[in-house]
């Protein structure tokens, strides 16, 4: 290796395989070089921004354990010491996905859906309608009241605000409709 002692006071360290080490004159800044284009940095607030060549990809790790990549499309991810992920997508849909497993999707359009760790999901939609989706049954209420739901059987049944009710069996035939 070949070490170079600047005139500010920097350090430019040179090893054989091409990467460079500089080191700011107060030691308190490190840049690494490598020779694959790759580049470490570490601040003088102890954060290590590695900036990933081939993949233009920068990862950005906080002393407090919180790390974010910013990929070239950018999209952002957030990864805390707690587990939770917090991804941020080039059309600014922002998807959560937390440590106990649930999940929580929002959506530009105002769209949420947020998916619980057994798979049951819930979208609440910006017209105000809102959807609930399990393992037994798929179920659409309104803001007018009125609650559609289709069992996995096929089974519908329909509660309309005024009170009706209307249930058709699997094929879809009416076997009860109640004013």
């Amino acid at each position: 290796k070949v070490e170079e002692v600047l005139t500010d006071g920097r350090r430019i360290i040179t090893f054989h395989n091409g990467t460079k080490k500089e080191i700011s004159a107060d030691k308190r800044m490190t840049t690494i070089s490598f020779f694959n284009g790759d580049v470490k940095k570490i601040m003088p607030d102890q954060r290590v921004i590695y900036y990933y060549a081939d993949a233009q990809t920068t990862h950005t790790a906080y002393p407090d354990g919180l790390e974010v990549l910013q990929f070239p499309n950018n999209q952002i991810e957030k990864h805390y010491p707690d587990g939770t992920q917090e991804i941020v997508f080039p059309d600014h849909t922002v998807k959560c996905l937390y440590s106990d497993g649930f999940k929580e999707t929002f959506f530009p359009d105002g769209t949420v859906v947020k998916v619980e760790k057994n798979g049951d999901k819930i979208v609440v939609f910006s017209n105000g309608q809102k959807e609930v989706h399990t393992a037994q049954f798929k179920r659409r209420e309104y803001p007018d009241g009125t609650v559609k739901t289709v069992y996995c059987n096929g089974r519908q049944e329909t509660k309309y605000s005024t009170g009706r009710v209307r249930i058709k069996d699997e094929e879809g035939n009416i076997i009860l409709d109640k004013k």
